[in-house]
């Protein structure tokens, strides 16, 4: 194993048994055809179930929604990413020429799939406890900034259950105008509510966004805005 990975090692607080293991997960596929991507197969798995069963303890009141949501703003590519130039992963790529030059190692797809990569070297080489143990590690930051549970859901669904709440009628959404190029266009939507003398528009590059917008907008006129978060738009 390269001396290098010394410091890699030390950031993962996790050392290996089988160097060759590490260095493959760190091997693109540009390379050549001994690479990370079975090992970032492998990861994906591991980390995908270890953060759906740390979600699942650490929020027993959520449903199956709200953890599949919460699972994704963790184990999405830009999270791993995150995660992998905290660790300076992209210094210890091995990458073809071409990809190199290209500054592959600073792609945020070749990191977050290197991560996943090493995930699953440290699952081979020290089994699942230890790679649950370092997945948790580095994960535990992010896992103590989630959002609240609201917060993820988009405007459209929290405009509809706070006013099932309060026995108000739903919402109407009518579209006011559409513009633009057939591949360019512009939604304009009201969102109306009756027995509430409200109505709001918004607009979008699709009916959802400018449904999404109008909602969001009605909600900030109701007072809510975004104390929820703003949840997503499409």
């Amino acid at each position: 194993m390269k001396s290098s990975f010394a410091d890699l090692e030390s950031a993962l607080g996790y050392r290996f048994e089988r160097g060759e293991t590490l260095e493959a997960a760190l091997t693109h596929r540009s390379a050549g055809s001994c690479n990370n991507e079975r090992l970032e197969f492998l990861g994906d798995a591991v980390l995908g179930f270890v953060i759906a069963e740390e979600l699942y303890r650490r929020f027993p009141d959520a449903a199956e929604g709200d953890l599949s949501r919460l699972r994704a703003t963790l184990v999405r590519k830009e999270s791993l990413a995150e995660l992998a130039r905290g660790l300076r992963l992209g210094e210890y790529l091995t990458l073809g020429g071409g990809e190199r030059r290209s500054g592959g190692d600073r792609r945020e797809s070749i990191l977050a799939d290197a991560m996943e990569a090493v995930f699953g070297a440290v699952h081979l080489d020290g089994g699942w406890e230890r790679c649950r143990a370092l997945i948790l590690r580095l994960y535990e930051p992010r896992l103590q900034g989630l959002p609240p549970l609201a917060a993820l859901k988009d405007p459209k669904t929290r405009l509809q259950e706070y006013l099932q709440s309060r026995r108000f009628p739903l919402p109407e959404y009518r579209i006011l105008e559409v513009s633009g190029e057939p591949h360019a266009q512009t939604f304009d939507v009201a969102c109306g509510i009756a027995g509430l003398d409200l109505e709001v528009h918004g607009s979008g590059h699709s009916r959802r966004k400018a449904e999404q917008a109008a909602a969001q907008a009605a909600l900030e006129r109701l007072g809510i805005g975004r104390e929820a978060g703003g949840g997503s738009d499409g």
